[in-house]
């Protein structure tokens, strides 16, 4: 078993190493549309985070990727049945007890991997600042492709769309629906606009309900997502953000750091 991932290794794997770094993933349980599962953002966090981790190992980084929080913050979602709702304080709770338990373990160093962009987790670093040993990183991945995102995939994605979809069909296929002509089992991810010019614009911001902002809970078109698209996001996450977890597990803990 990879020493790595620790939902599958064992106490005996886990008592040999030293670990330096620890990634915890946090996803999310909610709709994505009719075509991809309640769990995409928890498997993306997995695949995503198991990635990453492997690629560091394999350069002499002793990191750990921790198992997935499959619940994030869904206030806007819960007219959509079964979104399961951890409010901002809870979630920040929760990461503040699991952060305790890795300090405790001596591992000061930690990323969390958000794969939930209901997740504001800033707020999370700026508390835990000065009241824990802990450093703190935070990488919400889908803004590392920013940059890139218009070489790989033709139409945005806010939510199960087409990078996200692409994604999927790259490293969980079998959970993809279709319909029985073989294409996606989705609408075209249509999102309505606001009454209001100055939210509609970026200027002003709300917390979206998104059964008034959606049809099916898709926000953009997934129906040009591939695996291969999904395969070259991969690589571009792969190609960032390993060599930082390295950099990290080597970096000494001195009184600039991380300066």
């Amino acid at each position: 078993m990879p020493p790595w991932k620790l939902a599958d290794a064992t106490y005996a794997d886990v008592r040999a190493q030293p670990y330096q770094v620890a990634v915890l993933p946090l996803g999310a349980t909610e709709p994505h549309n009719l075509h991809l599962p309640y769990s995409t953002d928890t498997l993306e966090g997995d695949v995503i985070g198991a990635r990453l981790c492997e690629a560091a190992w394999q350069r002499g980084a002793k990191v750990v990727l921790l198992p997935t929080i499959p619940y994030g913050t869904e206030t806007n979602q819960m007219a959509c049945p079964l979104s399961l709702n951890l409010n901002p304080s809870t979630l920040a709770r929760v990461i503040e007890d699991l952060v305790e338990s890795l300090v405790g373990h001596g591992i000061v160093k930690i990323v969390l991997l958000n794969s939930h962009g209901g997740n504001d987790l800033k707020p999370v670093l700026r508390e835990l600042y000065g009241r824990s040993p802990a450093k703190l990183f935070l990488c919400n991945w889908y803004q590392v492709l920013k940059d890139v995102y218009r070489e790989i995939f033709a139409a945005p994605d806010d939510h199960a769309g087409e990078m996200e979809t692409s994604l999927a069909l790259a490293y969980f296929p079998h959970l993809v629906a279709r319909r029985a002509d073989g294409t996606l089992a989705a609408d075209q991810g249509q999102t309505a606009e606001t009454r209001f010019a100055a939210i509609n614009a970026g200027w002003v911001s709300i917390t979206r309900p998104w059964h008034l902002l959606t049809t099916n809970t898709g926000a953009g078109n997934p129906h040009q997502a591939s695996a291969d698209k999904g395969h070259r996001a991969m690589e571009v996450l792969v190609q960032r953000l390993a060599p930082f977890l390295v950099e990290l597990a080597a970096a000494e803990l001195d009184e600039r750091f991380p300066y």
